[in-house]
């Protein structure tokens, strides 16, 4: 009876600790983990979602303007100087930031209005403006800013930044150092800050159908949490512990067993 109970407890802890590769495996699709696919072959496409980042206050933008102009009459030319000092925090420093207002400000063209503006939407703008006071220029914009919190089941938590502002759930994620065996990819959770409102909503990373979803690029300020599966108290806390819990349980039954015979 006490090897009965011993083995019992073996196997609820041992398959209750086990996390099957259907819980694991991205962008999954039907039966996809038992089937033998064709190599080089293409199964399947999808339509992404149709996204584009749309500037808003608090954002840094580089502005770069260049033109035929020759340097004596180009009063936009000392613009560029800092943006070649090549780390980011150097970028930020000399980038612009979008007042509450959604405007940036130009000593020599005042202030233009750039939020709710795509990148390319802004560099059209500012071209036509910069038209007026330089030769044939050209205007370069990049957000600099652009950073998502990814907190929970990943290897490093805190705020990722990227000039990539078309930037998916699972490359944010990546950036974080990916998730490991213990993360419910099924149910991650998004809070994102739109309008003055905090959203909340909850994605699948499992269904390959996800890439089809309107939330499958990641906003400014998104803040992602990955919560764990229930498995892991047993891996992280009894699993370790194993050993010790059979070997105490042995124990236990010896000296009843020992009581009793007594």
């Amino acid at each position: 009876m006490s090897k009965g109970l011993v083995f019992v407890l073996f196997c609820a802890v041992f398959f209750g600790a086990c996390v099957p590769n259907k819980k694991i495996l991205y962008l999954q699709k039907g039966e996809e983990l038992k089937e033998d696919f064709p190599k080089d072959s293409i199964l399947r496409t999808y339509d992404l979602a149709d996204y584009e980042y749309r500037i808003q206050p608090e954002d840094i933008l580089s502005v770069r303007f260049e033109s035929l102009s020759v340097e004596e009459y180009d009063i936009f030319s000392s613009d560029d100087a800092d943006l070649a000092l090549g780390n980011q925090n150097n970028l930020v420093i000399a980038g612009y930031l979008v007042d509450k207002d959604g405007n940036i400000e130009f000593p020599e063209i005042g202030k233009v209005k750039v939020a709710g503006m795509t990148i390319h939407e802004s560099q059209v703008k500012l071209q036509s403006l910069a038209e007026s006071y330089v030769e044939e220029p050209v205007v370069k914009v990049r957000l600099l800013n652009f950073r998502v919190s990814v907190l929970g089941e990943v290897l490093t938590e805190g705020i990722v930044t990227s000039f990539n502002n078309r930037l998916t759930v699972m490359e944010a994620i990546a950036l974080a150092g990916g998730l490991g065996d213990l993360a419910d990819r099924s149910n991650v959770k998004i809070i994102r800050q739109r309008n003055g409102k905090s959203e909340v909503f909850y994605v699948n990373l499992l269904e390959e159908k996800f890439m089809q979803s309107s939330f499958f690029f990641v906003h400014q300020n998104d803040i992602i949490i990955v919560p764990p599966l229930k498995q892991r108290p047993y891996r992280q806390y009894f699993g370790q512990n194993l050993s010790l819990i059979l070997s105490s349980v042995a124990t236990i039954l010896l000296m009843v067993n020992i009581i009793i015979t007594n």
